[in-house]
């Protein structure tokens, strides 16, 4: 009884395997690209652009802390505790709000850049037909990113297919 229930089960196994076998989904055969956000941010055009417009803005500002910390700093050597300077809180508070601001307008900035990149990003899937394409991966094959490409659509030029 036993052997006939091992051998039953066998049967029913091997009868089930090529059945099981045909319902795998097919191979995973789309269209793939992979896009390098950080290599946007800081080679893209339009980027570079935001980056050196936050320089300019912030140029002046950063020149004005430095020499504020430079005459606190000058002030302080020549009347010591008595003097009526800038304390040392007042002006690291300065210097965070410098810094606070710096980031919330490269934070405007570079979100303006990711979101026409992601435009064009969008564009070129629906032209060249992808099926979807990643911006962060541990790893991606040359062979599928495509980040030249949005980088050259971002400066206006046609992309290379």
């Amino acid at each position: 009884m036993k052997l006939q229930t091992i051998l039953l089960s066998a049967a029913l196994l091997i009868a089930a395997t090529p059945a099981a076998a045909q319902d795998k989904p097919p191979p995973l055969t789309g269209k793939f690209g992979f896009v390098n956000t950080e290599r946007i941010l800081r080679d893209a055009a339009p980027a570079v652009k935001a980056q050196k417009k936050i320089e300019a803005e912030f140029q002046k500002r950063d020149q004005e802390l430095a020499h504020a910390a430079g005459e606190l700093k000058k002030m302080q050597d020549e009347l010591e505790k008595n003097s009526v300077t800038m304390s040392e809180i007042q002006r690291r508070t300065k210097e965070r709000e410098f810094r606070e601001d710096l980031n919330q307008r490269r934070n405007e900035e570079l979100a303006q850049v990711v979101e026409q990149a992601n435009r064009v990003i969008r564009q070129i899937a629906e032209q060249e037909k992808y099926d979807i394409i990643f911006q962060d991966a541990v790893f991606a094959s040359p062979r599928i990113d495509i980040t030249d490409k949005v980088i050259k659509a971002l400066e206006g030029k046609p992309p290379a297919k």
